[in-house]
C-alpha cells in the first residue's frame, strides 16, 4: 500500500475550520438519503425501565399491550430463555406488526441483523423452498470480528480524481490517481491513492462530508457514516451521523466488522472463475442464485467456531421476520421446526392476519392462523389492535414530519378519519401524492382539497371492492 498511497500532511498549518460548522449538503448526499423507509421513524418499543409502554415514545404510537408483551420477549431473548420458540403477531393489516418486529430488533441492539421476508417469497425463486428459509435464517445470524489494523481515518474534505491519457488505446482518458483529503480533530492529511481505491470509493458512494477509513495494507475502504456537522435537529432519517474522529489521520485502530453467516455462505459458494472472456460470458448466463449445500454450511460453522474460540469474533443472533406466514406450506412449516432447534437460531417472529385457515399443502388440516398445531405450540401469540382515530392522527403527523410535509388546517383530522374508516396505510399513502398536487398548485402545505382530490383518484380497498361488486 505504501507504494500506492502517498500521504502529504497539511496538518495545523492549514486554516482552522470549525468541525461543527454547517456546510451545505452535497447533491450526492441528498440523493443517497432521499428515499424514506416506511418505518424509519421507529426507534424501539418505547418502554419505561419498568417495562410499561408510553403512549407516544421511540416513534411508536398506540399498541400498548402488544408493545409491553414484546418487551417481555426482548427480556427473554437477552436472558437466553427464548431458544426453540417463536413470536407470532396476529392482527388486521396496517396495525403495526412489521413495526413491532423492527422495534424488537432495535431493542436487541443497533447492529443486530434484521432479516424480513414474506411467506410467498419461497415460491418465487430458483432454489428450493427450504433453501430460501435456511438462507433467511443465516442472514439473520451476525458475526462481529475484531481486528487491529493500520488505517487512514477522517472526514472526507477533498475527493479529486486525476485523469491521464489511456495507454491501452488511442482515445479516451483513464483515472491515474485520486487525491483524498481526510480531517480529524487533530489535523488534516492529503492522500494520493491508486485508481483501484477510487473504484472502491465510488462503490461505497462516498462523498465529501462522509467519515471513512482506508486500510493501509489492503486499500479496503469503509464508510463509517456522515459527519455530524451535516446533521440537522429536525432530521429523522435513517442516515448514521458520527462525530469527527480523534487523534491523527494515520493510526492503528481496532476495527469491528459485522458480517452474517449468509454473507460467508454466499462468498464461499460463489465459484471464482478466470478472467478470460469465456469465464466472463459464462458468469453472465448463470443463475443469479447459488444453492448452498449443508456441507458448505458445516464448514463455515467450523471456521466461525474457531474464530469464536480464539476470541477474535462473537456470534450476534439477529431477528428473522416472516410476514404472511400463513402463505408457507406444510413442507416449510416442518423445516421451520428443525431450524428453531438449531443451536445458532436467531429470534424468529411470524405475522399473520388470518383466523382459522387451511394449512397450505394439505387438503384437510384446518388450523388457527393456517399454522400447524405443532409449530403453533412453540409460539407466544401477541395480538395487535386497530388504531383509534386520535392514534391515526398522531402517526400521520409523525410521518409528515419525517417526510418534511406541512399540513394545512383540517387536513390532519380528515386523514385521521379516512385512516380510521379504511386503514392507517391508506391515510399515509395519500400524504405524498397530495404534497405533489399542492406543489403543482404553488402551495407549500397540503390543504383539504388536495386530500379530497387524492381520495377521488386513489380508492381504499373497501370502496373499490364495493364498486366492483355493485
Amino acid at each position: 500500500m505504501s507504494s500506492v498511497m502517498k500521504a502529504s500532511t497539511s496538518g495545523s498549518s492549514s486554516a482552522p475550520v470549525a468541525h461543527n460548522a454547517m456546510p451545505p449538503p452535497s447533491t450526492a448526499s441528498a440523493a443517497r438519503s432521499s428515499r424514506i423507509a416506511p418505518h424509519s421513524h421507529i426507534k424501539g418499543l418505547g418502554l419505561t425501565p419498568e417495562g410499561f409502554a408510553s403512549t407516544d415514545a421511540a416513534g411508536f404510537i398506540g399498541q400498548i399491550n402488544a408493545r409491553e408483551a414484546c418487551g417481555v420477549v426482548v427480556d427473554l431473548v437477552k436472558s437466553r430463555k427464548f431458544s426453540g420458540r417463536a413470536l407470532l403477531l396476529v392482527g388486521a393489516p396496517g396495525t403495526g406488526k412489521t413495526a413491532l418486529a423492527l422495534a424488537i430488533s432495535q431493542e436487541l441492539g443497533v447492529k443486530v441483523p434484521f432479516c424480513p421476508m414474506v411467506g410467498s417469497e419461497v415460491y418465487s425463486t430458483e432454489v428450493k423452498k427450504t433453501e430460501v428459509l435456511a438462507e433467511a435464517f443465516r442472514r439473520a445470524i451476525g458475526l462481529r470480528i475484531k481486528e487491529t489494523k493500520e488505517v487512514y481515518e477522517g472526514e472526507v474534505t477533498e475527493l479529486t480524481p486525476t485523469e491521464s491519457e489511456n495507454p491501452l488505446s488511442g482515445y479516451g482518458k483513464t483515472v491515474s490517481h485520486v487525491i483524498v483529503g481526510l480531517k480529524t480533530v487533530k489535523g488534516t492529511k492529503q492522500l494520493r491513492l491508486d485508481p483501484s481505491i477510487y473504484e472502491a470509493i465510488l462503490k461505497e458512494k462516498i462523498v465529501v462530508g462522509d467519515v471513512i477509513y482506508i486500510e493501509a495494507n489492503t486499500g479496503a475502504v469503509k464508510r463509517v457514516g456522515r459527519s455530524d456537522a451535516y446533521a440537522a435537529s429536525f432530521d429523522l432519517e435513517s442516515e448514521t451521523y458520527v462525530p469527527l474522529p480523534k487523534g491523527d489521520v494515520h493510526k492503528r485502530k481496532e476495527l469491528v466488522q459485522d458480517v452474517t453467516l449468509g454473507d460467508l455462505d454466499a462468498a464461499n459458494a460463489r465459484p471464482q472463475g478466470g478472467q478470460d472472456i469465456m469465464s466472463v460470458m459464462g458468469s453472465l448466463v448463470k443463475s443469479g442464485r447459488t444453492e448452498v449445500t449443508d456441507k458448505l454450511r458445516r464448514e463455515v460453522n467450523k471456521v466461525v467456531k474457531s474464530y469464536v474460540d480464539q476470541g477474535v469474533a462473537e456470534v450476534v443472533p439477529g431477528v428473522v421476520f416472516i410476514d404472511e406466514v400463513h402463505m408457507l406450506d406444510i413442507e416449510c412449516f416442518t423445516y421451520l421446526n428443525a431450524l428453531l432447534e438449531s443451536p445458532m437460531a436467531p429470534t424468529v417472529i411470524f405475522a399473520t392476519n388470518r383466523g382459522n385457515a387451511l394449512v397450505r399443502g394439505t387438503t384437510d388440516i384446518v388450523s388457527p392462523h393456517g399454522i400447524p398445531i405443532d409449530l403453533l405450540d412453540r409460539c407466544l401469540i401477541v395480538r395487535t389492535d386497530r388504531y383509534k382515530e386520535p392514534e391515526v392522527a398522531k402517526v400521520v403527523q409523525l410521518r409528515a414530519n419525517v417526510e418534511g410535509l406541512k399540513l394545512g388546517s383540517g387536513v390532519l383530522d380528515l386523514l385521521a378519519k379516512r385512516g380510521h374508516e379504511s386503514s392507517l396505510r391508506y391515510a399515509l399513502q395519500l400524504l405524498t401524492p397530495a404534497s405533489i398536487l399542492a406543489g403543482v398548485a404553488g402551495r407549500k402545505q397540503i390543504e383539504v382539497e388536495d386530500i379530497n382530490e387524492m381520495g377521488e383518484l386513489f380508492l381504499d380497498a373497501k370502496t373499490s371492492a364495493e364498486m366492483i361488486s355493485s
